[in-house]
């Protein structure tokens, strides 16, 4: 293994953690949102990862093997729990509004988790770094 492959297993690490951040984002954002139907109710996202295993796996956005791709994009299958609230402006017309399927806590904690991770990732890049900078310094003398 190469440094450039520790560096770009983490840089797909990072690119991972970054998309799991920016879901967890847009559902905290959409959290409060209500819909006059079930279908059109909110459904927090979840990317779904794929680690690359085998080289037949990767890809020009992710091209090491052992590193992690972004699979897809998933809805939440967590049901949407109909509000009666007949005097909302976009209740149904049995009086039901339907809010998002986004739980704050849940968010949170996948918010913490991603910094988590990503944070050490960026511990990886910044040890390799260091490593190939006193492999060079020995190298000088």
């Amino acid at each position: 293994m190469t440094i450039s492959n520790i560096f770009g297993i983490a840089g797909t690490a990072l690119n991972a953690q970054m998309v799991r951040m920016n879901a967890t984002a847009s559902n905290l954002a959409n959290a409060g949102t209500v819909a006059s139907t079930e279908a059109e109710a909110f459904k927090g996202k979840r990317p779904v990862f794929k680690a690359l295993v085998e080289k037949n796996m990767t890809n020009s956005g992710a091209p090491y093997v052992g590193g992690v791709k972004v699979d897809r994009m998933q809805d939440d299958a967590t049901p949407v729990q109909p509000i009666f609230d007949p005097s909302h402006p976009m209740a149904d017309e049995a009086g039901y509004v339907y809010p998002a399927n986004v739980n704050e806590v849940t968010e949170m904690v996948e918010m913490m988790a991603s910094a988590r991770s990503y944070q050490n990732n960026v511990e990886v890049v910044n040890t390799a770094r260091q490593l190939m900078l006193r492999t060079l310094e020995l190298t000088r003398s």
